[in-house]
């Protein structure tokens, strides 16, 4: 039984969570089902990959921007505004006649998103206090993989019993089920922000000064940012060549490479169940670091793998540490960063985080046809992993360990 107290301080997070992880779940399915989508109409596997382009580039055109609205709008009536357009914006992909048209739907679902992302992530910040971050970020991630392992499932059988389409209008349905929850949810903002000056170009400029004078205010902080940001860089090319290097390279087949996904999974959902099980009692570094340690270990086996019992070791070690690593990242980011300019930090740093993913895939893809995928994959790995070791030698400095046992000082304190 859960007690009226208890009930009392996670209804609200809960509610979150079920909204978040809902269309989550939409996400999954509609990423299976766009992709056969547009592989029907074309049998163009050139026009599937430009599939994974627009929303990075969409991405880069909006989060410039972005973050100057998100800090000065309602979150919540964003969030749910984002949640609706998305909805809309879905419904309409199986009338597309042609690729392009379907191209420039998701272009806007993508800056939609590109807004929802940050917002989320600031009401978050706001909405739960403090000491129940950590088991909050720690579910957070546990909805991720469940709609990792459900969502394709879920689309496999619909495409069954009904079609791609089928598909497509319930993800459409769950980013409106998503935003019905939201409505739920109390507002955080009794007060409208103040700003010196209203949205216009010059004050997105201003905005940006901003957010450069709070970097140069937290330079430790913002060197373990740029670390996290290089291990998600090659984590991020290394997932771009792993259906060619897992069949290719390593011999598995079609059928092999389906059963490691969905272990893979299951490895997740079981390490975020560990982690919401005792986050109280694991430490911000020790998610944090040891995570992306033990993540990194996991692909270096992968990038030596020669079997299918090998591959499936280093995917079940990095998929259970995976909830590790963003639970320990997101609690401490939410610890750092002010609510205030939260939206703004958040969106500064996913233009970075965008415009990257896009020249790895450039890069990525022309070295791995200069050179053998196997060399670009150790590579990939190696440099992921000294670029861990950075990042815990820099947690255990004297100096500067201090930016993460203030947090877990602050968690004591509210708790």
């Amino acid at each position: 039984m859960v007690s009226k107290e208890k009930w009392k301080r996670w209804r609200f997070p809960t509610l979150l969570l079920g909204a978040v992880g809902i269309s989550g779940l939409g996400d999954f399915v509609f990423l299976v089902a766009i992709n056969l989508l547009v592989y029907q109409m074309t049998e163009s596997a050139a026009a599937v990959a430009g599939l994974w382009i627009v929303g990075p580039l969409a991405s880069i055109f909006t989060r410039f921007w972005a973050g100057s609205i998100i800090d000065r709008a309602n979150r919540k009536k964003l969030m749910i505004w984002t949640d609706l357009i998305r909805a809309l914006l879905i419904a309409l992909v199986p009338f597309m006649p042609t690729v392009w048209e379907i191209y420039i739907l998701l272009w806007f679902v993508s800056m939609a998103k590109a807004f929802f992302a940050p917002a989320s992530l600031t009401y978050i910040t706001e909405l739960v206090p403090a000491e129940q971050r950590k088991q909050f970020n720690a579910f957070y991630s546990l909805t991720s993989s469940g709609a990792f392992i459900v969502g394709p499932a879920i689309a496999g059988v619909l495409f069954v019993i009904g079609s791609v389409y089928l598909a497509i209008f319930l993800n459409a349905i769950s980013f409106l089920i998503s935003a019905i929850l939201f409505l739920f949810l109390p507002d955080q903002q009794k007060e409208k922000t103040s700003f010196k000056n209203p949205l216009s170009f010059s004050a997105i400029r201003e905005d940006a000064k901003t957010v450069i004078a709070f970097g140069k205010k937290t330079p430790v902080f913002m060197l373990v940012l740029a670390l996290y940001l290089g291990t998600l860089f090659t984590t991020f090319a290394m997932d771009t060549q792993e259906v060619v290097f897992t069949q290719r390279v390593v011999g598995l087949s079609e059928l092999d490479y389906s059963l490691l996904i969905s272990i893979t999974g299951i490895g997740s959902i079981l390490g975020a169940l560990t982690v919401a099980s005792y986050s109280k009692k694991l430490s911000i570094r020790f998610l944090f670091g040891g995570g992306l340690l033990l993540m990194s270990l996991g692909y270096l086996l992968y990038a030596f793998s020669t079997s299918f019992t090998m591959i499936t070791i280093g995917f079940v070690i990095l998929g259970f540490f995976n909830s590790f690593a963003n639970t320990g990242y997101n609690t401490f980011y939410q610890f750092h960063v002010p609510i205030e300019i939260m939206g703004r930090v958040t969106s500064f740093y996913g233009l970075i985080q965008s415009a990257g993913q896009i020249l790895l895939v450039i890069v990525v893809g022309i070295i791995a046809d200069i050179f053998p995928l196997r060399y670009t994959i150790i590579t990939l790995s190696l440099v992921n992993f000294f670029s861990i070791i950075g990042l815990i030698v820099l947690m255990k400095h004297r100096i500067y360990q201090s930016i993460f046992s203030e947090v877990e000082n602050n968690e004591k304190m509210t708790a």
